[in-house]
């Protein structure tokens, strides 16, 4: 299925500013939040349709790249749990992303000041960091796109605990100063009247638990140095040096902090005989004068695999010939490029004595005389009618 525009999502329009965006996502958020819509799906899903489209939408680098190339920017799996971009969020991600828009108390303040879901937006552990990986690609994976399985070294989740970096269950006990909310309020008396805040409890950092004994395997940390094997789909036409991002697949966080991300740089492998000239491709062929004057078919590599093509008799040097369609696709798009063929005729650099006289005799006729042809034009002019 696929995916709804983000700013159709949010109500705004391309142009919208930061700020326009922000209360956006506030009203729609507000509007579909599951305290509101208790036991609809339907609901559920739009207020993580709607975090999605906020967290790429307000990252000022995401919504570059979400403008000129859509979902793709991101990778076929945004929104789908484990792909590029916002779709690996959980409901504790998109909770704990509410504080920056409701302030500390997140929806504590709109939903009767706190409950089960105050207890559920709480942090539970620091976020794990980003890694950042290069990956290279040839001509033909770039062309077709490619799904590539890669060994990542880092900070995985603790098998012996699970993450929240207790010896066992009986080593985790309900914080004795928040009662396990995560949060203190305190209310204190001012000339106007009584004013209540809300912070982060001291004891548990907001975990809302005390480890009594710390697990032996990750000495507590809820994680420990190791390797993945992630599964990543690139899609077809990305260019060197172009960055895709896959949400929650970086560094696990301690004691169960949501993970980092995983950014992915392109790196293209230089191709044998092609050049990339944006979508289209070039080939410089060389053919020889006899070739040149009586005309040949010969076979040119392309992206994917070998096409003949046929030069006609009297070709000059620089004729650019075109296979339409068999450049680079678009990244987010129906365009495909062309493959250039410049003709280049291939000058010996030594001959024999009966070449030698054969060639002396060719120079002394007419016909091998160079001569302007009528309607012939530059190079660049050439250029210029291939790319039409």
């Amino acid at each position: 299925m696929s995916k709804r525009d983000f700013y159709e999502i949010l109500g705004v329009s391309k142009s919208a500013s930061a700020d326009e965006i922000k209360k956006a996502y506030r009203k729609v958020a507000m509007q579909f939040h599951p305290d509101r819509n208790p036991g609809d799906k339907q609901a559920e899903e739009k207020f993580k349709e709607a975090a999605e489209a906020y967290e790429i939408l307000s990252d000022a680098d995401k919504k570059a790249k979400y403008d000129r190339f859509g979902h793709q920017a991101f990778g076929p799996g945004t929104g789908g749990g484990s792909g590029f971009g916002g779709g690996g969020m959980d409901m504790n991600d998109i909770f704990s992303q509410f504080g920056d828009i409701f302030g500390d108390e997140g929806f504590g303040g709109f939903f009767g000041g706190g409950g089960s879901r105050s207890r559920s937006s709480r942090a539970t552990g620091q976020r794990g960091s980003n890694l950042r990986i290069k990956l290279k690609l040839s001509f033909e994976e770039i062309a077709n796109g490619v799904n590539k399985q890669v060994k990542v070294k880092k900070h995985v989740t603790c098998t012996t605990c699970g993450g929240n970096g207790a010896k066992d269950k009986n080593s985790v006990q309900t914080c004795g100063t928040c009662n396990g909310s995560g949060q203190v309020k305190r209310v204190t008396n001012t000339f106007l009247g009584q004013m209540q805040t809300v912070n982060t409890c001291p004891s548990c950092n907001g975990q809302g638990n005390t480890v009594t004994a710390k697990c032996a395997g990750c000495k507590g940390e809820g994680r420990m140095y190791g390797e993945e094997t992630i599964s990543i789909d690139i899609p077809a036409g990305v260019q060197d040096g172009m960055q895709l991002s896959m949400s929650g697949k970086g560094n696990a966080g301690e004691r169960g902090g949501s993970p980092g991300d995983l950014i992915i740089m392109i790196e293209e492998e230089p191709h044998e005989s092609l050049h990339r000239d944006g979508l289209n491709v070039a080939y410089d062929l060389y053919i020889t004068i006899p070739d040149a004057v009586f005309g040949t078919s010969v076979e040119v590599p392309t992206i994917d695999g070998r096409a003949k093509i046929k030069i006609p008799p009297g070709t000059q040097s620089g004729k650019i010939f075109r296979l339409k369609g068999k450049g680079f696709p678009e990244v987010q798009g129906y365009a495909k490029g062309d493959q250039l063929i410049n003709v280049n005729i291939w000058t010996p650099q030594q001959v024999s004595d009966e070449e030698k006289d054969a060639l002396e005799k060719m120079q002394l006729s007419e016909n091998f005389k160079p001569k302007p042809v009528k309607g012939d034009k530059s190079f660049y002019d050439r250029v210029k009618e291939a790319f039409r």
